[in-house]
């Protein structure tokens, strides 16, 4: 799933070469994809692009007033056509899910670039919302502040993490708690924060705090400035190269070679350094409900 990173890119790689540009159709290929209905996609037609935003893992396109705003999910992803496909999208036939058709002009010529919205796999989560107010969408409506955000200072973290009974790496996961960070990018802090995913987030003392916050500013910068100014096509290979821990069960830790170690849910994983983040001791699988001593 694209996170900060991934998604700040993605904003700043649509900011480049759409802003400027009139959406001349919108193309739906699957219907479920849309998760608002007034005004109706139709109602983008005509309109220019003013500019481009990212809230948390949400991508935003200002039209004119109105707002295109999607979530890619766990498998959705988008294709970027400097002259977009003549062909008509087929309602139903394949992973592509929309299809937005721009006009605009380079060095006088006139362009007709765009790009599509698919998604791979079974699970479709891919959202797409047309709104006038990106506060319309109900996830971005009930979004936690920023780590990016020029206010998010070691105070704001402090508040978060006070008297919360979570666990860290799910407190670093909730999109109302914090935006933009995800699995990928929680294990990346911790591993850098050197705590265990387990720590339970209102118990961590002033030097883990410090830690942490340190952590999360550092790992998610990094991964910005890594991600920036790459083509779509090429930012989800980036973000496997830059993982550290995220994704490499097995293999060693880059910082003192131990074995990195997973746990197990139903659909999905986290991996961490027994080393560096759990003063050597091993976690179980959460099927089996407990903590090997």
């Amino acid at each position: 799933m694209p996170e900060l990173p991934e998604v700040e890119a993605l904003a700043g790689f649509l900011r480049e070469r759409a802003a400027g540009c009139a959406v001349a159709r919108i193309e739906v290929g699957a219907i479920s994809v849309l998760k608002t209905y007034d005004p109706p996609p139709t109602a983008l037609q005509g309109l220019t692009v003013t500019g481009v935003a990212r809230h948390g893992k949400f991508v935003d396109l200002d039209v004119d007033g109105l707002h295109l705003v999607f979530h890619l999910a766990r498998g959705g992803w988008l294709r970027w056509y400097d002259t977009v496909p003549s062909t008509m999208v087929r309602p139903g036939k394949g992973p592509l899910a929309l299809r937005v058709r721009l006009a605009g002009e380079d060095d006088g010529e006139v362009v007709e670039p765009g790009f599509d919205l698919t998604e791979a796999g079974t699970q479709k989560r891919l959202a797409v919302y047309v709104v006038r107010s990106p506060s319309d969408v109900p996830g971005i409506a009930t979004l936690g502040p920023d780590p990016l955000a020029p206010g998010f200072g070691k105070a704001t973290l402090e508040g978060i993490l006070a008297g919360s009974r979570q666990q860290v790496k799910g407190l670093l996961r909730d999109q109302s708690v914090l935006a933009g960070v995800g699995n990928a990018y929680s294990d990346e802090v911790l591993h850098a924060a050197r705590l265990s995913p387990f720590a339970v987030a209102g118990r961590l003392d002033a030097e883990q705090v410090d830690r942490l916050y340190t952590a999360l500013g550092q790992v998610l910068r990094e991964a910005v400035a890594a991600s920036s100014g790459k083509p779509a096509k090429e930012l989800k290979d980036a973000k496997r190269a830059g993982m550290r821990v995220h994704g490499r069960a097995g293999q060693p830790c880059p910082v003192c070679g131990d074995t990195v170690r997973e746990v197990s849910f139903a659909d999905r994983a986290l991996q961490y350094c027994p080393t560096c983040q759990t003063g050597g001791k091993i976690l179980a699988d959460r099927r089996l409900s407990r903590l090997l001593k």
